[in-house]
C-alpha cells in the first residue's frame, strides 16, 4: 500500500493571514497597499498567496511594488517577493523595471535585470546589452543571464564584449548565452576560449550549440587534443552542431562536408575509438556519428571494429556507417559475411545495391529469426528479380516475422519469375507455403491464378480457403464473382465471415448486394460486421436504413461497423443516424461517430466535432481534432489553434500538423503565432516548412516585421522546402527593409550554399546600409573561404 503524502501543515495564525491576503484581493486595486507590506511575511505560505495577489492586480500594483523594490530593501524575503511578482504580473511591467534599471544601485539594476530577462522582454533587450558593460560585475551577470531568457540575439556584440573581457564572472555566463544566440558572429570568439583551460570545454559545447559551420573547424582541432574528456566534448558538440543544422535547414550535408574537409590528422578515427573508454552512451553515440560523418578508411575500420562493442557503442557504430556512402559496402559485406547474429542484425538495414544481395540471401538461413526477417527487408530494398527463389524458400519459415517479411518482398519485386513460383508453391507447397503463396497470387491478380483460387477454396487447411477466397476479390472474371457469392452462403460461420468481407472488395453487382444484405441478418456476429462495412466500402446508399438499425446490435464490434459503413454513404438518413450514435454513452461508438462525421464532410455536423474537442477524453479530443481538419469552415482553424495548446503532447502534435497542412495566410500567421509563443520550436518549424499554397508568400509577409529571434525561424522554414521560389523568397528578403530579416536572410542563404545565394550575400556585406547587416554577411561568407 502506497503511504499519501500528508497535506501541507499550516498554522491557524497562517490560514488568518491567508484568508486576510485573500480579502484584500478581493477588494481590488485599493488592496494593492496593503499586500505589498505582507510581502515580507515570515511565512513561505502566505508571501506566495501575497505574489499571486499582487500579480493579479495587474497595472494597479506595477508602481507600489516597484516603489517597495527601490525603497524597502531591508530584507531579501521581501526583495525576493517583489522580484516574483513583478516577474509575474499580469500589468505592464517593462516600462516601471526599465525606468529602475537607471538608479545608480547596482543591486537594485541587478534585480531589475532580472525580472526583464524572467519575463522574456524583448523592450529591454537594448538596454540589458548596455548592462553587460556595467562596472558592477553582478549586475553585468545579471543582464547576460537575463539576454539569454529574452534571446540574445540582437545583443551579438554585447556578448561578444563580454566573452573578451577577460573577467571570469562575465565570460563564464556569456559562453552560453553567446553559443545559443545561433549567430554566425559567436563562432569566433568562442573558438579563441578553446586555448584557455578555464574555458575549452563549456566554449566546445557553446560552439555545437551555434548550429553554425564556421564552428567546424575550431571543434575538429579538439579531436587531436591529448585529453579524452576534451575529445569527447568536443566530439558531443560536433554531434549537437549536426542536429541544430539540420533542425534547422533540414540536412546536415553542409556540415560533414566542413568536417570532411578539414582533413584531420590521420589517425584521429582511432583516436576517437579510444575516447569511447570512459565515455557515457550519449559520449558514444556523438564520438560514433563524428566518426560517421568524416568517413575514409580509418573511420570505416574503427566503426567495423566498434560493431563487436557492447550494445550502446554497436549501435550508435552501425547508425554512424549507415551514414557514409557506397563505398563503406565492401568492407560492410565483409563484416556481414563473417559476423555473427548480433552484427547480422545491426548491418542488414545498411546495405544497398545488387552486390549485398547474395550477402542477404545468406542470412535467410541465420539461427536467429529477426536476422532472417531483416534479410528480408533488406531484399526487398536491393529489389533483384533474382532473390525471389530463396525467398520463396523461407515462406514455411515457423516465424511469422520471416515469413511477413519475406511475403512482403516478393510483392516488392514482382515480375513473371514471381508468378510463376507463387503459382507452382499455391500447388505443391506445405500449408504455410500455399497459404502465402495464395496471398502474393491475389497482390498480383494474374488472371492465371483463377483456378488456383477455385482449387483452394476446397483445400484443406482452413487459412489456405480464406485466402483463396480474397484471391477470387481480385479477380474481375465473373467466374471469380460466381464463386464469390456462392461462398458467402457456405454453412462455416468463420467462411462466411470472410466471403462478407471480400465481397467488399468487389463491384455493385445486384448479386453481390443480395448476399450482404443478408449478411446483415447473420446469426454470426462477425458475419454481420464485415457486412455491415462492405456495404459502407460499396456506398450503397439504399442500405442506410438497415445499416442503421445495427446500431441497436448486441455485440458492439457490429455497431463500430455499423458506423464505419455510415461514414462511407451519402445522405441525410445516414447523417442522423451518426448524430445520434456522436452522442452515445459509449465511448467507442462516440469516437467512431466522430471519426465517421468527419469522412461525410457535411458542414451541418461542425459544431458537434467542435464540441468534442473539450472532451475530457484525450483520444476523444484526438479523433475530432483530426475529424474538423478536413472542413473548410472559419470556425476550424480557431479550433485547431487552441488544440495546439492542449494539455496532451499528442493533441497539440495532431493539430499543429493539420495546420501546417492547410493553405493560405491565415494558417501562415498561426503558425508564425505559434512559433513565437512555444517552447517546442522544432515541430512548429517542420509544419512551417510545409510547402502548402501560400505558405512562402506568408513566411515573407511575416519577415517584414520579425525580430532578430523570430526571422531565423522563419528564414530556416524557407530554406527547408528546398523550392525554387522558396530560394526566391530569401533573396528577396535580403532586400526587406528591417535589418533583422536581411540578417537572417544572408545567414540561410550561406547556409543553403547556392552560386547565387553567395552572391547575394557578397553584395549585401559590401553594399547594405546596416552595418550589422553587413558584418554578418562577411562572417558568414568568411565560413566557407
Amino acid at each position: 500500500m502506497i503511504a499519501r503524502r500528508p497535506a501541507l501543515a499550516i498554522s491557524d495564525a497562517e490560514r488568518q493571514r491567508v484568508e486576510q491576503v485573500e480579502r484584500l484581493a478581493a477588494s481590488g486595486p485599493p488592496g494593492a497597499p496593503a499586500l505589498v507590506e505582507m510581502l515580507a511575511d515570515p511565512s513561505w505560505t502566505v508571501r506566495r498567496a501575497v505574489v499571486a495577489s499582487l500579480a493579479a492586480l495587474g497595472d494597479a500594483a506595477v508602481h507600489p511594488l516597484c516603489a517597495c523594490l527601490s525603497t524597502r530593501r531591508d530584507s531579501e524575503a521581501r526583495i525576493a517577493a517583489t522580484v516574483d511578482a513583478l516577474v509575474a504580473s499580469l500589468g505592464d511591467v517593462d516600462a516601471a523595471v526599465l525606468a529602475l534599471s537607471l538608479d545608480p544601485r547596482p543591486a537594485l539594476v541587478a534585480d531589475a535585470a532580472q525580472i526583464l530577462g524572467r519575463r522574456g522582454s524583448a523592450k529591454a533587450v537594448s538596454r540589458l546589452a548596455e548592462l553587460t558593460s556595467h562596472p558592477d560585475d553582478n549586475v553585468a551577470v545579471a543582464a547576460i543571464e537575463a539576454l539569454g531568457r529574452v534571446g540574445g540575439r540582437s545583443a551579438v556584440d554585447s556578448l561578444v564584449e563580454a566573452v573578451s573581457s577577460g573577467n571570469f564572472f562575465r565570460v563564464f555566463p556569456a559562453i552560453d548565452v553567446l553559443g545559443r544566440s545561433g549567430d554566425p558572429r559567436a563562432t569566433g570568439p568562442l573558438a579563441v576560449l578553446l586555448d584557455d583551460p578555464r574555458y575549452v570545454l563549456e566554449a566546445a559545447r557553446a560552439l555545437g550549440r551555434t548550429g553554425s559551420r564556421g564552428a567546424v573547424a575550431p571543434l575538429v582541432r579538439l579531436l587531436g587534443r591529448p585529453s579524452d574528456g576534451v575529445v569527447r566534448v568536443a566530439a558531443a558538440a560536433l554531434a549537437e552542431l549536426r542536429e541544430r543544422y539540420r533542425e534547422r535547414y533540414g540536412t546536415a550535408a553542409p556540415i560533414d562536408e566542413a568536417l570532411r574537409s578539414e582533413a584531420p590528422a590521420p589517425g584521429v578515427a582511432r583516436r576517437l575509438s579510444q575516447s569511447l573508454t570512459g565515455a557515457d552512451p550519449a559520449e558514444q553515440a556523438a564520438l560514433c556519428s563524428v566518426l560517421g560523418a568524416i568517413g575514409g578508411d580509418d573511420a570505416l575500420l574503427e566503426l567495423t571494429r566498434l560493431l563487436d562493442a557492447g550494445p550502446p557503442v554497436a549501435g550508435a557504430a552501425a547508425e554512424a556507417l549507415g551514414q557514409l556512402s557506397r563505398s563503406a559496402d565492401p568492407r560492410v559485406l565483409a563484416a556481414l559475411r563473417d559476423g555473427d547474429s548480433p552484427r547480422r542484425l545491426l548491418l542488414l538495414p545498411l546495405v544497398r545495391g545488387v552486390a549485398a544481395a547474395g550477402e542477404a540471401e545468406r542470412c535467410l538461413a541465420d539461427p536467429d529469426a529477426e536476422v532472417r526477417a531483416a534479410a528480408c527487408d533488406a531484399l526487398a530494398r536491393i529489389a533483384e528479380p533474382s532473390s525471389a527463389r530463396a525467398l520463396f524458400q523461407v515462406l514455411d519459415d515457423p516465424s511469422p516475422r520471416v515469413v511477413h517479411a519475406a511475403t512482403t518482398a516478393i510483392q516488392c519485386l514482382g515480375g513473371p519469375d514471381v508468378e510463376g513460383l507463387a503459382l507452382a508453391a499455391a500447388h505443391e507447397g506445405t500449408p504455410a507455403a500455399r497459404r502465402t503463396a495464395l496471398r502474393i497470387l491475389g497482390h498480383l491478380a494474374p488472371a492465371s491464378a483463377l483456378p488456383v483460387f477455385l482449387d483452394g477454396l476446397c483445400d484443406p487447411d482452413v487459412r489456405a480457403r480464406e485466402q483463396a477466397i480474397h484471391g477470387l476479390a481480385s479477380l474481375a472474371a465473373p467466374a471469380a464473382l460466381d464463386a464469390l457469392v456462392a461462398v458467402a452462403a457456405d454453412p462455416t460461420a468463420r467462411i462466411r465471415a470472410v466471403a462478407m468481407r471480400a465481397l467488399g472488395q468487389s463491384r455493385r453487382d445486384p448479386r453481390v448486394i443480395g448476399a450482404l444484405l443478408a449478411g446483415l441478418r447473420d446469426g454470426d456476429a462477425w458475419v454481420r460486421y464485415y457486412a455491415c462495412q462492405s456495404l459502407g466500402k460499396l456506398g450503397w446508399e439504399a442500405a442506410a436504413g438497415v445499416i442503421a438499425e445495427r446500431l441497436r446490435d448486441e455485440s458492439g464490434q457490429v455497431r463500430v461497423a455499423a458506423i464505419e459503413a455510415l461514414s462511407g454513404i451519402k445522405g441525410d438518413l445516414a447523417l442522423e443516424a451518426l448524430e445520434q450514435a456522436a452522442r452515445d454513452g459509449d465511448t467507442d461508438m462516440r469516437r467512431s461517430a466522430l471519426i465517421g462525421l468527419g469522412i461525410a464532410g457535411r458542414e451541418a455536423s461542425l459544431p458537434t466535432l467542435l464540441d468534442a474537442l473539450s472532451s475530457p477524453d484525450v483520444a476523444t479530443r484526438l479523433v475530432a481534432v483530426s475529424a474538423i481538419s478536413g472542413f473548410s469552415s472559419p470556425e476550424v482553424l480557431p479550433a485547431l489553434v487552441r488544440a495546439a495548446s492542449d494539455p496532451d503532447e499528442s493533441v497539440r502534435a495532431a493539430a499543429t500538423s493539420f495546420i501546417a497542412g492547410r493553405p493560405g495566410a491565415e494558417a501562415t500567421r498561426t503558425l508564425v503565432a505559434l512559433l513565437v509563443t512555444s517552447r517546442a520550436q522544432g515541430p512548429l518549424l517542420a509544419a512551417l516548412s510545409t510547402p502548402v499554397p501560400g505558405r512562402i508568400e506568408g513566411i515573407l509577409d511575416a519577415l517584414g516585421t520579425a525580430d532578430d529571434e523570430l526571422s531565423p525561424l522563419l528564414t530556416a522554414a524557407l530554406a527547408r522546402m528546398r523550392l525554387p521560389g522558396a530560394h526566391a523568397a530569401l533573396l528577396e528578403a535580403l532586400r526587406l527593409p528591417r535589418a533583422p530579416a536581411r540578417k537572417a536572410a544572408a545567414t540561410t542563404l550561406a547556409a543553403v550554399a547556392t552560386r547565387e545565394g553567395f552572391a547575394a550575400v557578397e553584395r549585401a556585406a559590401r553594399t547594405d546600409p546596416d552595418p550589422e547587416v553587413r558584418r554578418v554577411s562577411a562572417s558568414v561568407l568568411a565560413q566557407w573561404a
